[in-house]
């Protein structure tokens, strides 16, 4: 099947005009009024995301972001809180129950890591898919929050450490799901954001440095975004079979963007 779909390749963002992007990208193939998108794009200024249903008081030091210049901003889809800083992020919408995506939501993760898996091991990394089950695993103590910390059905690790997450919202026959493949990470930032009520220390440090990992970390010289971008677009056209034509969000897509961006995605640092 050499399906077509849009590519929009966005660049570094705000953290609210991302989630709105996505979201309004959501809508429109779900309506019909698109074909499949993949999206690729970045953050400027590093940003916190919240799931859907996250509480931000629970989930996020508001005070330290405010400190270290991080954007808070609300995804549309599930999940712990992620700090998105030095990555390459990915936005994958379709509808489902078609060739591609014939499936329910693990099959749909499960399609969608095996491209990024092979993403990963196109740079000699041996990144392996956690094994399906029913429920993700769960952090211990306080890294509850904290998405990265928390492998769960068909999710990446690389030396037993997750290195790339993704969360999906479906409906209306369409999914999302978007997610990250960090290059590099800095543990300390991590952790005082997304673990509010605690002192960083040592040992809390080095429990991340033993679940999360980022490509750089495992590279045997460092990756630049465009290098990853550029391997993954590949692997996702010969996984899929499809033609990508480059695009960006139509003047429709655009105004729901800017009504999304002061309501529902307004940041909330």
């Amino acid at each position: 099947m050499n399906k077509t779909w849009r590519y929009i390749k966005s660049g570094a963002l705000e953290g609210d005009r991302n989630m709105a992007i996505d979201a309004a990208l959501f809508e429109s193939v779900a309506s019909g009024k698109s074909p499949p998108v993949l999206r690729l794009y970045n953050w400027h200024p590093p940003t916190v995301t919240l799931g859907y249903g996250q509480r931000e008081v629970e989930s996020v030091d508001l005070d330290f972001c405010r400190q270290a210049g991080l954007a808070v901003v609300r995804r549309p889809t599930g999940g712990r809180a992620v700090l998105h800083d030095r990555e390459v992020t990915y936005a994958i919408i379709a509808s489902e129950g078609t060739g591609d995506f014939p499936g329910g939501i693990l099959d749909n993760y499960r399609v969608v890591s095996e491209i990024l898996r092979d993403t990963i091991r196109s740079f000699d990394l041996p990144a392996e898919l956690v094994p399906g089950r029913s429920s993700g695993g769960r952090p211990s103590g306080g890294d509850r929050s904290v998405c990265f910390t928390a492998p769960s059905s068909y999710e990446l690790v690389v030396d037993g450490c997750k290195i790339a997450g993704s969360a999906q919202k479906r409906g209306q026959g369409a999914f999302l799901q978007h997610g990250s493949i960090p290059l590099e990470m800095d543990l300390e930032k991590l952790f005082r954001a997304l673990t509010p009520g605690r002192t960083p220390t040592a040992q809390g440090v080095e429990r991340l440095r033993r679940s999360v990992g980022w490509l750089n970390r495992y590279a045997s010289s460092a990756l630049s975004v465009r290098q990853v971008e550029e391997r993954l677009v590949q692997c996702f056209v010969g996984r899929l079979g499809c033609r990508l034509v480059e695009d960006q969000p139509t003047a429709t897509e655009q105004a729901r963007v800017r009504e999304l961006i002061g309501g529902t995605y307004r940041r909330l640092v």
